[in-house]
């Protein structure tokens, strides 16, 4: 943090200058903590919940996933339809003209009627493609399932970037402030000859890094803001922010039955081992290409026409017949397929390895990360208190002669990156705790709803403390 110097560079004691550099500090103080909290009006504001419940309306991944559920139960209903009583019927009716040489032309009317019934009897190739759709269906339920959780985590995540970003920027659009005010006093106090020009540039160095920097955070907070637009598909207005004062709880239990239960409960493994359940039912229906069919066949015919539309007369004929098809040589086209389905089969076993080991991964990182940042929260906020005692210490002894401007200004970036430390520490606690539920398959809507008490908007923000406390 920049702290105001209204002091002059003299080694005698300054009571009234003193006092007035503490107060101006105290006010900038509060300035900065407020423009994290934000200045925006809350005539319309979003928090998590409301942000997740557009994503929810307007995301294309999470209802792609669940058109696919509807996929999934059409095709098994299709190939269930394949085994169940065939029936077709079809029906003629013609006039026709016959001329024999000379003789004179034979008009005459003709009907066909036909309808046949089969049912499969013996079938091995419908019955495991009934067993590969059932499987297939309940991997679409899987990823639709996965799909919602994801956006869970996905609203969480980019949310919480965005308050992330905002405060950075404000802290540099605070600070780039604060600094050019100090810069306008030390320009006054070298033309009054009371700093050395090494000051000067100095702390004209330290504003054009400062404001640098605020570009750089701009356009990182409008790319958060972006990311976050992507999935509601409308611009975020006034987020509510995090509350100060929050019970930063580490994870409980061993991290690894954590991991048991991410591989037991996590969707995305779930519907890999359907996949795998689909691809070794695909192999038995390949195989089945080579075992007989049988069938039972109903026909009824009813007919006048004969061969070539002669006339005839009325005939009626019924049949009841046992089909048997056996395979006998397909020129290897059968035997290929059953490679083919054998190799896709061994693909999706080596999909869920590679899940697995991901998930392993995530969990771990997660869980560890998420209980750091509960100390990391707590070392930063000491961190603070120690760089803010310095920065004041430096401004003292800047009045008394005995520090350089330089020495200041370190002291007032130490604190400045305590802050931000502290205020990345927060936010990667809640990411880190929700990619935690995610990947053990546990997050829901009452998890948001428990991260989503965590906040508040502008208006309902109170005094901080940490200004009280300065």
């Amino acid at each position: 943090m920049q702290m105001p110097l209204l002091l002059t560079y003299s080694t005698c004691y300054c009571p009234q200058t003193k006092a007035i550099a503490y107060l101006f500090k105290k006010a900038w103080i509060g300035f900065l903590l407020l423009c994290l909290t934000g200045f925006a009006s809350t005539s319309h504001a979003d928090d998590l919940l409301s942000i997740y419940h557009q994503a929810l309306q307007a995301d294309p991944t999470t209802q792609s996933a669940h058109v696919k559920v509807k996929i999934g139960e059409a095709q098994k209903e299709q190939a269930k339809g394949q085994m169940l009583p065939q029936v077709t019927g079809s029906a003629n009716w013609s006039t026709n003209y016959q001329t024999f040489g000379n003789n004179p032309t034979n008009n005459y009317g003709g009907t066909r009627y036909y309808i046949s019934l089969n049912q499969t009897l013996i079938d091995f190739a419908k019955f495991w493609n009934w067993r590969k759709a059932k499987a297939t269906e309940s991997q679409y339920e899987r990823e639709a399932a996965q799909a919602e959780q994801n956006l869970l985590f996905e609203v969480t995540d980019k949310y919480f970037s965005v308050l992330e970003a905002e405060d950075e920027l404000s802290l540099y659009q605070s600070e780039a402030e604060i600094t050019g005010k100090e810069a306008r006093q030390i320009q006054q106090q070298y033309d009054k000859q009371m700093v050395k020009v090494t000051d000067l540039y100095a702390i004209q160095a330290k504003l054009d890094q400062i404001n640098a920097a605020a570009v750089e955070a701009e356009a990182k907070a409008q790319a958060a803001k972006q990311a976050l637009q992507q999935l509601t598909n409308a611009s975020p207005v006034n987020l509510a922010k995090l509350k100060d004062h929050i019970d930063y709880k580490p994870l409980e239990g061993k991290l690894e039955d954590w991991l048991a239960v991410a591989r037991s409960e996590n969707p995305a493994i779930a519907a890999q081992g359907y996949a795998i359940a689909a691809a070794e039912h695909d192999v038995d229906q390949q195989q089945a290409g080579h075992y007989p069919v049988v069938e039972a066949q109903l026909n009824y015919y009813n007919t006048d026409i004969g061969y070539q539309n002669q006339r005839t007369g009325q005939l009626d004929n019924q049949v009841a017949a046992i089909n048997v098809n056996v395979p006998i040589f397909s020129g290897g086209a059968t035997h290929q397929r059953v490679q083919e389905a054998k190799h896709r089969l061994t693909l999706n076993q080596y999909g869920k390895e590679t899940k697995l080991r991901e998930l392993n991964k995530i969990t771990s990182e997660a869980y560890l990360n998420a209980n750091a940042s509960v100390k990391r929260i707590k070392a930063n906020q000491k961190a603070l208190s120690s760089a803010s005692k310095s920065s004041d210490a430096m401004a003292t002894g800047f009045n008394y002669g005995v520090q350089t401007l330089n020495d200041v200004l370190k002291a007032q970036d130490e604190e400045f990156q305590a802050l931000q430390d502290l205020s990345k520490a927060k936010y990667g606690y809640v990411k880190n705790r929700m990619k935690f539920l995610q990947a053990i398959g546990s997050i829901s809507e009452d998890n948001l709803k428990e991260v989503n008490s965590w906040l508040e908007f502008p208006s309902q923000a109170k005094t901080r403390p940490t200004a009280q406390a300065k």
